[in-house]
């Protein structure tokens, strides 16, 4: 297929979840020529037949900063037209200085004020009470008084970041939910000193299915929607999507737009939800401003988030009305792995653990129904491997990450041997032996002014 432009470019971040695979294969057969950015050559996106060009970037868990330098650095080259951002510190550095960025490429994603109501939890629960959006009972740890409800502890930002945390960004632990046991109360001052923050305390909602509410927004308007209900996720009790269906709920529908609808959003986002045995409500769990890791499952679906992203982003409108299957299935393997290791070897009090059996049986099951896999796609097969690289590396190293600062070559170079040279590789050709490091709490060069700051 003939290139759109000779050199039009996108910038993908590249970390160990699917969604920069995703965007590679949707995009890189249309004529648009991709460069995965990482701070780890073990990510699986730089080994995928659909990646032209690979650039060393920091690492924005040990250095924001130097990370947003780098990312604007690049929109400075004149074939990139636009960054995908792909986890909460991307689109954190790509907002905050969004006037920058719109110097040199496209820019769809939201204006930082916006964002941080979408990344404080506290924020963004006022936001849906206003948009009339169902939300689980929350209040600060510091305030809530019933601790013989079954209940979770979650961290009230997703991202560490300066404009949250202050001068605690670069230290604090931000953490991630926790489950309490009823009759207990962990200590307020505690929790803040770990933290950097104070953390929400947040009523359980007894079921592990979460739906997920996809869409693409044009300055308040959307582009394109989905929906999926997530059946299993890396563990028992939920977590990062393992399995999932394709659907379409009204409610569900309904309950995404008026948020977003209130937010006046524009960009990528995917609200989570969890549907309330009670009242059979949709209850606000969080929206990631970013494309999710379960996109490959998305696009299978007729859902093609990266083009209609692209499209955003050229100012090219989309041919027609998109639309997706409703009813498919699809896995990570990976995180299927991950769920049976949890039912074997972990215990959720809040939540009923299946049998091993059964547990093997409802995998083996989806598996021969819905033979779809985020990673394993016979045309682009090493990514695939690579993942399954990077888990055996964290069970043998248990996730230390060590060794991932080794031989780092700067931005320049990297970006003379590579984009320049039209995706040669560099000399130095053996992947760090890391996985990817990130504080989000979500299962995120030289000469800049004092503005530039994350």
């Amino acid at each position: 297929m003939q290139r759109q432009r000779d050199d039009a470019s996108v910038l993908v971040p590249g970390i160990d979840a699917p969604s920069t695979v995703a965007c590679l294969r949707s995009l890189h057969p249309r004529g648009v020529r991709t460069i995965v950015g990482s701070e780890s050559r073990s990510t699986p996106a730089a080994t995928s037949a659909y990646r032209d060009a690979f650039v060393r970037l920091p690492d924005p868990d040990t250095d924001l900063a130097a990370y947003g330098d780098a990312l604007l650095s690049l929109a400075e080259q004149p074939a990139v037209r636009t960054i995908v951002p792909v986890r909460e510190e991307d689109v954190y550095v790509l907002a905050k200085h969004r006037d920058a960025f719109a110097d040199e490429i496209a820019t769809p994603w939201p204006a930082f004020e916006t964002l941080r109501r979408v990344q404080d939890r506290v924020e963004l629960f006022d936001a849906a009470d206003a948009a009339g959006v169902g939300v689980p009972e929350t209040e600060l740890l510091d305030q809530w008084d019933d601790w013989d409800r079954e209940v979770i502890v979650k961290p009230r930002y997703t991202v560490a970041a300066p404009a949250y945390l202050g001068p605690r960004f670069d230290d604090a632990e931000i953490g991630s939910t926790e489950y309490q046991q009823p009759g207990t109360r962990p200590d307020p001052q505690a929790a803040a000193e770990k933290r950097g923050h104070v953390p929400i305390v947040q009523e359980l909602i007894p079921d592990s299915r979460e739906f997920g509410f996809f869409a693409l927004y044009d300055r308040g308007e959307p582009v394109a929607t989905f929906q999926h209900c997530q059946r299993r996720g890396w563990k028992y009790c939920g977590g990062p999507s393992a399995y999932r269906e394709s659907v379409h709920i009204p409610e569900l529908e309904a309950a995404g737009r008026a948020l977003l609808d209130e937010l006046e959003w524009h960009g990528l986002a995917m609200v989570e939800f969890l549907r309330d045995p009670a009242d059979g409500e949709f209850k606000l769990m969080e929206i990631n401003p970013r494309f999710w890791s379960s996109l490959p499952f998305s696009v299978r679906a007729g859902a093609d988030f990266p083009y209609y992203y692209w499209r955003l982003a050229t100012d090219e409108p989309i041919a027609s009305e998109p639309t997706y299957e409703v009813g498919m299935g699809g896995h990570l393997l990976r995180g299927e792995l991950s769920y049976l290791h949890s039912v074997v070897t972990e215990e959720y009090p809040l939540v009923d653990r299946p049998s091993f059996g059964t547990a093997v049986r409802e995998v083996a099951t989806s598996l021969v129904c819905h033979p779809r896999f985020d990673y394993a796609v016979a045309a682009d097969p090493i990514p695939f491997v690579q993942d399954g690289v990077n888990l055996l590396r964290e069970w043998f190293d248990g996730g230390s990450g060590e060794g991932a600062a080794e031989a780092e070559p700067t931005l320049e170079a990297d970006v003379e041997t590579e984009i320049a040279d039209d995706g040669a590789e560099p000399a130095e050709s053996s992947p760090a032996a890391d996985g990817e490091p990130t504080r989000s709490a979500q299962t995120d060069g030289g000469g800049r002014s004092d503005s530039w700051r994350p």
